[in-house]
C-alpha cells in the first residue's frame, strides 16, 4: 500500500499526517508543539531549528507507529502557516529565528508606508499591515547583523515556512514557493502571480534573497540526504495552510466557503480566477494556482480564535486542556449571568474588518458572581462574534446571501462553540468527517501535483459529519449580544 505524506506545519505545532493514495481515506496523525518565544509584548518568534525538529519527529513518529515502510510513501505534501517569515543561508542553516505572523514589531514601519497604501492593495489585495511578510523581512534586514552579512555575502534566502521546509527536505536544492503563500508577502503581483519591482523597491527587498513562484501543484524537487525519509520522494503539492483547508473542505470551486478554527480563524470565499476587491476590510488572496492559471479567494482574518481559549487555560489556569472548555461553558446558571459579559479576544490586535493592530483583548461587564464559566461561556461568544464580523462582511462583497459554511480545525469539535456560531451567524455550520482538513488538503494537493488525482473528483471525497443550524430559542439572546459587540467594538476601537 503506498501513501501520501502531509506536513502541517502550524503556528503552535507541526502535523504528519498519513493519506492512502489509492482511496484518498485519512489514515493517521501525529503532532508536536514547540514553543512559542515572545521576546516582549507584541513581539512572537520561532525557533527554525525546534520547527524542523517537529517535521523529523512526527513523520518518524507517524511511520513507526503506523509500521510504514519508508518507501511507500508516494509523494508529499506540504502546507504551512503563512506569513511566518524565515531568513536562512545556502546551506539551509537558520540566521535568526522565524517572525510570527502574529508580530507587530513592524508597525511604526507599516504606518511610514501609509501613502503608497493603494497601490499597494491594487497589486497585492492586501492593506499594509504587520501581518505580512514583506515588512518583516525588512525588519531582518536593518536590525540583524546575521542577515546583513548573509546579504553582502550573496548567501541569503528568504521565505515562509514552506519555502523553509522544501529547501531543507530537498537537500538545499529546492529553492521554491507557490502563489497561496507568495500573494502573502506583500511583495506578489495578484495578476501577473510573480514578484513585482515596485513592491520590492518600497520594501527594500533584493529579489536574489526570494524564492521562485511556481504552480501549487507542480514537481517542487524530492527528498535528499534525510535521515528520515529515503531519497528521491517527490514534493508535489504546497498550499498556505488556509487555502490548504479550503482545498480540503472541496472549496475549488467558485463560491464555496469555509472557515478554519485554529490559533487564529480565517474564512476563505473562492471567487474563481477573476481578482476582486474588497470594500468591507476583507483580503483578495490567492487560493491556488493550477497549470498557469490563478484562482482567487476573498479572506477574512481573526487573529485570536482557539488561542483565547489557550489563554484561559493557560494564563488563568481555568482547565487543564481545552476540550474542558465546552463543559465549564455549559456550567452556567443561565444566559442571563452572561448576557452583559463581553469578552473581546484581540490579544493580536484586529484583523478583518477593521485592521487595527494596536488593538487590545478586554473581558467587560463582570459582577460579582461572575466565575470560570461565565468568562469561558463568553470567551467562545467571542470567538463565534469575531468570526460573525468576517461573514458579514463576506456577505456585503459577495452580494450573495450565505446561508452555510464548512468549517475545520480543532475547535470545531466544540459543539457549543458550533451551535453559538450557527445562531449569531444565521446560517448552517457544517462539519466534515476530516477535521484536519488543513493537512488533507495539502495531501489532495500532492495528489494533484502528482496526476493521481483529477479535480472533478474532489467532490466525492468530502463527507459531512454534523451540521449545525441556527436555534430559534436563542435568536434573541444572540441578537442582544450581537447589539453589544458592535457598540464596544465602535467605542473601543473604532470611535
Amino acid at each position: 500500500m503506498k501513501f501520501i505524506l502531509a506536513i502541517d506545519q502550524g503556528t503552535t505545532g507541526t502535523t504528519a499526517a498519513l493519506i492512502n493514495s489509492e482511496t484518498l481515506e485519512f489514515v493517521d496523525k501525529v503532532n508536536k508543539e514547540f514553543p512559542q518565544i515572545y521576546p516582549s509584548p507584541g513581539l512572537v518568534e520561532h525557533n527554525l531549528n525546534e520547527i524542523w525538529d517537529t517535521v523529523k519527529y512526527t513523520i518518524k513518529t507517524l511511520l513507526s507507529k503506523n509500521n510504514i515502510n519508508r518507501s511507500n510513501i508516494l509523494s508529499i505534501g506540504i502546507t504551512n502557516q503563512r506569513e511566518t517569515t524565515c531568513a536562512f543561508n545556502d546551506d539551509g542553516e537558520a540566521l535568526t529565528n522565524a517572525i510570527v505572523w502574529q508580530d507587530k514589531r513592524t508597525s511604526d514601519f507599516c504606518q511610514s508606508l501609509k501613502s503608497n497604501e493603494d497601490m499597494v492593495k491594487t497589486k497585492t489585495g492586501l492593506p499594509i499591515d504587520p501581518y505580512f511578510s514583506a515588512t518583516k523581512m525588512n525588519w531582518f534586514l536593518t536590525h540583524v547583523q546575521s542577515v546583513k552579512d548573509a546579504l553582502s555575502e550573496g548567501n541569503l534566502k528568504f521565505g515562509t515556512i514552506d519555502t523553509f521546509l522544501l529547501f531543507k527536505l530537498s537537500g538545499n536544492k529546492s529553492f521554491k514557493t507557490e502563489p497561496s503563500n507568495a500573494s502573502r508577502t506583500l511583495l506578489m503581483d495578484l495578476k501577473k502571480t510573480d514578484w513585482d519591482d515596485e513592491l520590492l523597491n518600497l520594501f527594500e527587498i533584493p529579489r536574489t534573497t526570494l524564492p521562485t513562484i511556481t504552480d501549487s501543484f507542480a514537481d517542487f524537487g524530492i527528498t535528499e540526504g534525510l535521515s528520515f525519509l529515503p531519497d528521491g520522494i517527490p514534493i508535489t503539492g504546497i498550499l498556505g495552510d488556509q487555502q490548504s483547508a479550503l482545498f480540503g473542505q472541496a472549496g475549488h470551486e467558485k463560491g464555496s466557503i469555509k472557515c478554519t478554527y485554529g490559533t487564529g480563524s480565517f474564512m476563505l470565499l473562492n471567487i474563481g480566477n477573476e481578482i476582486q476587491y474588497s470594500k468591507s476590510g476583507l483580503l483578495t488572496t490567492v487560493a491556488y494556482q493550477y497549470k498557469g492559471k490563478a484562482v482567487y479567494a476573498l479572506e477574512g482574518s481573526c487573529f485570536i480564535a482557539g488561542a483565547a481559549v489557550q489563554w484561559i487555560r493557560d494564563n488563568l489556569n481555568f482547565i487543564k486542556d481545552s476540550s474542558e472548555i465546552e463543559s465549564l461553558a455549559k456550567s452556567i446558571s443561565s444566559l442571563d449571568s452572561v448576557k452583559n459579559i463581553l469578552f473581546l479576544p484581540f490579544f493580536s490586535g484586529l484583523g478583518s474588518p477593521h485592521w487595527i493592530p494596536d488593538g487590545k483583548a478586554a473581558i467587560i461587564g463582570l459582577s460579582r458572581d461572575s466565575g470560570k464559566a461565565e468568562i469561558s461561556h463568553a470567551c467562545l461568544e467571542g470567538i463565534a462574534l469575531s468570526i460573525n464580523d468576517l461573514l458579514n462582511a463576506m456577505r456585503v462583497d459577495s452580494g450573495v446571501n450565505i446561508d452555510e459554511i464548512r468549517v475545520d480545525g480543532g475547535a470545531v469539535v466544540n459543539d457549543l462553540l458550533m451551535n453559538l456560531q450557527a445562531t449569531f451567524s444565521g446560517c448552517k455550520v457544517i462539519r466534515p468527517s476530516v477535521i484536519e482538513t488543513t493537512a488533507y488538503g495539502a495531501a489532495l494537493a500532492a495528489a494533484i501535483g502528482s496526476n493521481t488525482l483529477k479535480f472533478e473528483d474532489i467532490n466525492k471525497l468530502w463527507k459531512e459529519d454534523k451540521c449545525f443550524e441556527p436555534s430559534s430559542s436563542l435568536m434573541a439572546y444572540t441578537n442582544s449580544k450581537s447589539e453589544l459587540w458592535d457598540s464596544f467594538i465602535n467605542k473601543l476601537y473604532i470611535k
